[in-house]
C-alpha cells in the first residue's frame, strides 16, 4: 500500500477539510508513491521520534501537530524544525500531519476530553459556520431514485448521526428544446411538459465539486436544472471544543482533585472559585483561550483547556470555573485515538505509538 493510498483512507474518516485555514495539515514530507512500511503515532514529529521511526523501521509518521507550521527558506539544519525534516527526508520517512481536522472532528481531541471525564451529552462548543450548503436539482419521477442514489455516495445528505437525508416534491416542469440541442425527450421546437421531483439535500461546502459531478453523471437530461444555496445554519456536528454533562453534580474542590487524578496532573492553574456545582463542563485541548466565551454562554459551570492567559482568567467573571490544564496535557490523548483509528483500518503493516517524550514544558514542584 502506498503512502497515497493509506492517506486517501485516512482522510476517509478525518476530512483535511474540517482544518482551519490557519493550519498546516496534509503530506508535509515525502513521496506520495513510496509503499509503507509501517505507521508510527505521535504528538510531535521531532528529532528524536523521526529516529524511532528510523530504528523501528517505519516509514510514515502519523503526528498530531504539524513540524512544519508556517514555511521553510533554507533546510539546514540550524533549527529543531529543519533538524526533524532534514532527518525524514534523508532517510525516506514521510510525515502527515492532522492537527485542527482532528480538532473539528466530532470524536476527535475533545471527544477524548469528555470521554475520559465521564461526560455525557455530549455536543460541540464552536459549531462551524459558514459550512453548510443546500442542492435542489429537478428530476424526471423516474431517475429520482437514481439521482438520489448517486448523491448520498457523493457524501450528499449525511447529516450528525444519519445519512441519506433528502426532501422531494413532485411537480410539473417545462422546457422546449432548440436548434442544437439533444433532449432525453421531446422534440425540438416543441415546449414539453415534464413529470419532475425536486431533490433537496445538504451538504458541507468542501464535498460540493464531488457531489456536483455525481448529480451530473446519473442524471439523464442533457442541461441539469439545480441550485446550490448557501445556509446561515451551524454544522453542530464539526467545529472547536466539546461540552457536557456529569450525572452527578460535584463541588468545585472536589472537580479539580478529580480532573487532577484523571489527566496525571502535577498541577492546574484555575481561576477563582464560584462556590457554585460543577455539573456542566466545556472542554477544548491544546490553546483555548478563545473558547471562553462559548463555554459562558453555554452555561458551562467548569472550562479546561490549557495556554490560558493572566488576563484570560478574568472573563470568567466569578461565572464559571476556567481550569488550565496545560496544552500537551489536554491533548494526551490525542495518540491513542489516532493509533485506534489506524489500527482498524490497516492491517496489513506495523503501527506503533511513539514511546518518546515530547511535550517541551516540565514543572519544578
Amino acid at each position: 500500500m502506498t503512502i497515497r493510498e493509506v492517506i486517501s483512507e485516512i482522510e476517509k474518516r478525518i476530512p483535511l477539510q474540517q482544518a482551519e485555514d490557519f493550519d498546516n495539515v496534509g503530506l508535509l514530507c515525502g513521496v506520495p508513491e513510496r509503499e509503507v512500511s509501517g505507521i508510527l503515532v505521535c504528538h510531535d514529529a521531532l528529532e528524536n521520534v523521526v529516529e524511532e521511526a528510523i530504528q523501528k523501521k517505519l516509514n510514515l509518521i502519523v503526528c498530531f501537530h504539524p513540524i512544519i507550521f508556517s514555511g521553510l527558506k533554507s533546510l539546514t539544519g540550524k533549527n529543531y524544525v529543519e533538524r526533524a525534516v532534514l532527518k525524514a527526508i534523508e532517510n525516506k520517512v514521510a510525515i502527515y500531519a492532522i492537527h485542527t481536522a482532528f480538532d473539528n472532528d466530532f470524536f476527535g481531541v475533545n471527544a477524548g476530553i469528555c470521554n475520559q471525564l465521564g461526560l455525557k451529552e455530549m455536543k460541540i462548543l464552536q459549531p462551524k459556520k459558514d459550512n453548510l450548503k443546500q442542492l435542489t436539482v429537478f428530476v424526471p419521477k423516474d431517475h429520482s431514485e437514481k439521482v438520489k442514489e448517486s448523491l448520498f455516495s457523493a457524501g450528499a445528505g449525511n447529516i450528525g448521526f444519519y445519512d441519506e437525508c433528502s426532501f422531494s416534491i413532485n411537480g410539473n416542469g417545462t422546457f422546449r428544446p432548440i436548434e442544437g440541442s439533444n433532449p432525453f425527450s421531446g422534440k425540438q421546437n416543441i415546449r414539453e411538459n415534464a413529470d419532475e421531483n425536486m431533490i433537496s439535500v445538504i451538504f458541507e461546502g468542501y464535498k460540493q465539486n464531488q457531489i456536483i459531478s455525481a448529480m451530473k453523471s446519473s442524471h439523464p437530461y442533457e442541461e441539469v436544472a439545480y441550485q446550490i444555496y448557501s445556509l446561515d445554519n451551524e454544522n453542530q456536528y464539526s467545529g472547536l471544543g466539546m461540552y457536557g454533562e456529569f450525572e452527578e453534580a460535584m463541588n468545585e474542590e472536589d472537580f479539580l482533585c478529580f480532573v487532577k487524578e484523571k489527566f496525571n496532573l502535577e498541577m492546574i492553574r484555575y481561576s477563582g472559585l464560584t462556590n457554585k456545582k460543577i455539573k456542566r463542563v466545556g472542554v477544548l485541548g491544546g490553546s483555548g483561550a478563545s473558547g471562553i466565551k462559548s463555554a459562558l454562554s453555554k452555561k458551562c459551570d467548569a472550562y479546561l483547556t490549557g495556554d490560558v492567559k493572566y488576563h484570560d482568567f478574568f472573563l470568567a467573571e466569578s461565572k464559571m470555573l476556567i481550569c488550565d490544564i496545560g496544552h500537551y496535557e489536554s491533548e494526551q490523548w490525542v495518540v491513542k485515538q489516532l493509533f485506534e483509528i489506524l489500527s482498524q483500518k490497516f492491517s496489513t503493516f506495523a503501527i506503533s505509538k511513539s514511546n518518546e517524550k515530547t511535550n517541551p514544558v516540565n514543572y519544578f514542584l
